[in-house]
């Protein structure tokens, strides 16, 4: 694994102080003028500035390959929900499949379309049955490609 801190990493706060013991996401990566790393990390409402010796890599954020296999994961559960309306059954896997497609091509506006229509079919069908248990495995991913799409385009 790279332990290189970058752009949508999730950190834990080695640095004794106020936060002490705190995670985040990191927003920004930058450098001072003695060239060491400086680490905007985002907690909660807030973001600090840290330099890396004080933080501690708890999370990457997904690569290309995490996010395609997240859809590949998503599609194969869809393909299990029970009593799916007949236009879902059609037009969520066509999605998913266009998504698939669309995230190497890097198009944030193609892929976020895509990603809001699926998450949009989903929040309908979990309302209907949110204790399914496919949804252990769809919740996870569709967070993974939530997580690459905000930190990574």
């Amino acid at each position: 694994m790279n332990n290189r801190i970058e752009k949508g990493d999730i950190v834990f706060i080695n640095k004794s102080g106020k936060y002490h013991q705190q995670v985040g996401e990191v927003s920004e990566i930058d450098y001072n003028i003695f060239f060491v790393k400086i680490v905007m990390v985002k907690l909660g409402n807030l973001e600090e500035t840290f330099e890396e010796k004080d933080l501690q890599l708890q999370t990457k954020k997904p690569n290309l390959q995490e996010v395609i296999a997240s859809v590949d994961k998503i599609l194969e559960q869809v393909a299990q929900i029970p009593n799916l309306p007949t236009k879902e059954q059609v037009e969520l896997p066509n999605r998913l499949k266009y998504l698939k497609l669309d995230i190497p091509k890097l198009d944030k506006q193609l892929i976020q379309k895509n990603f809001d229509s699926i998450d949009k079919i989903l929040i309908e069908i979990r309302e209907a049955d949110s204790s399914a248990s496919f949804w252990q495995e769809i919740n996870p991913n569709l967070e993974k490609i939530s997580w690459w799409i905000r930190t990574s385009l």
